[in-house]
């Protein structure tokens, strides 16, 4: 009987593991949200930057007028940062990471999700997985699989736009050239070249 009473009792019961999982996984979530609140607010003072309209803005990202304008008037009243470059040849570690992730996901999409870096762009399109050297190291690996196998259905350009990121991450630039120094978070700059890269491969497509 007391056997049955403890079984039933630990039915209800949450061990440690399960609820320190459950907080772990609901933390994620809200650290993404706000991630992604500073990323878009960031990517919008780009914008105003390269002189786009609130309106375009708004409509854009789905966002009203007086919203978007509250994201100017905060840039505004601080101090402008020096403007992002829009080239891909750039060195900085966040910078090259978001290339390749540009690269992985136009890999993946070419091979319709079947190729080896696929479940790995999905985590992180949806925030399962972070840029940390070592899935950087494992993205790559992937990536290199998927040219070696595949080379021939993939775009143009694939090959040397990955030989190029990995000769960069191999040999990293000096302290008084890396992120630290170049304009913008290291989110905004991933996202930046995640973009620029995928639009580069597609005008070779």
């Amino acid at each position: 009987m007391a056997g049955g009473e403890d079984t039933h009792a630990s039915s209800k019961t949450l061990t440690e593991g399960q609820a320190e999982r459950m907080l772990a996984g609901m933390n994620e979530v809200i650290r993404a949200g706000e991630e992604m609140r500073k990323l878009r607010a960031e990517m919008i003072k780009l914008f105003i930057d390269l002189g786009w309209t609130q309106e375009r803005i708004a409509a854009l990202a789905d966002m009203s007028q007086p919203a978007v304008s509250k994201q100017v008037t905060k840039h505004k009243a601080g101090d402008r940062p020096p403007r992002m470059e829009l080239h891909l040849d750039q060195r900085d570690p966040p910078w090259l990471e978001g290339r390749l992730w540009g690269l992985a996901e136009v890999i993946s999409e070419t091979l319709d999700d079947s190729a080896h870096c696929s479940r790995y762009v999905d985590d992180l399109g949806r925030g399962k997985k972070r840029l940390t050297p070592q899935n950087v190291d494992e993205l790559r690996r992937l990536v290199e699989e998927d040219l070696r196998q595949h080379r021939t259905k993939l775009p143009a350009g694939c090959r040397s736009a990955y030989d190029e990121i990995s000769r960069h991450l191999d040999v990293p630039t000096k302290p008084s050239a890396t992120s630290t120094s170049a304009p913008g978070s290291a989110s905004a700059r991933r996202t930046l070249a995640q973009t620029l890269q995928r639009a580069r491969l597609g005008s070779h497509g």
